[in-house]
């Protein structure tokens, strides 16, 4: 039977708008037989190494400040210089993902997703993309779309200024947040009944 995966979703959230986009890509996640979830704000993530050491994948989410992620997301990729990567590369080979949420429906939120995937191949993961074609890029489409910012990298949502969590980002930027949950969640037992037919098929040759 397949074990039971970790997927860990660690986020910084100012006004409550990419945590609920974390949220999200929780509750997809955990739509995927076999999957348990770990959701925890930055602040919280480093005094908890050796829970995220044992996860199978990571999504990384940060609201867009200035083009890039926000100041105390920074700290906790800094952060992990010492913690993870100086004690061994703990993080390589899991599944990596990103999200990100600015006011603006572009607001450079593109080089943050970028940001993110770089940390990532920094650690060694494999990062997993989007895989949804871009939405509401037609007469006939709708804001109701998934993907309707037409972001390939990871999540770009977008929620007004002047609205609070309650009501944005959006349902369909929820809904593609859901959708890189489950994405990650499949991508991640995918590579682990890979990894595991590998060393059956190891320990036959060697007569193991």
């Amino acid at each position: 039977m397949p074990r039971m995966l970790t997927v860990a979703i660690v986020y910084h959230s100012d006004y409550g708008h990419t945590a609920r986009l974390a949220e999200a890509v929780r509750e997809g996640a955990e739509e995927v037989s076999r999957t348990q979830t770990l959701l925890l704000d930055v602040e919280t993530a480093q005094r908890r190494w050796d829970d995220l050491a044992a996860a199978a994948a990571i999504v990384f989410g940060a609201p867009t400040f200035m083009g890039n992620v926000s100041a105390r997301f920074k700290a906790f990729q800094d952060a992990t210089s010492k913690a993870v990567m100086a004690k061994g590369y703990l993080w390589k080979d899991k599944v990596a993902a990103g999200f990100t949420n600015s006011g603006c429906r572009s607001g450079d939120k593109l080089a943050t997703l970028v940001a993110l995937a770089l940390f990532a191949a920094q650690h060694g993961m494999h990062w997993v993309n989007l895989s949804l074609p871009p939405g509401h890029n037609s007469s006939q489409g709708s804001e109701a779309e998934l993907n309707r910012l037409g972001f390939w990298l990871g999540v770009g949502a977008q929620s007004n200024v002047d609205e609070g969590p309650a009501v944005a980002p959006p349902p369909s930027d929820l809904a593609t947040a859901r959708y890189l949950g489950r994405r990650v969640a499949e991508v991640t037992h995918q590579l682990a009944r890979g990894h595991a037919a590998a060393e059956t098929t190891a320990r036959t040759d060697t007569g193991a």
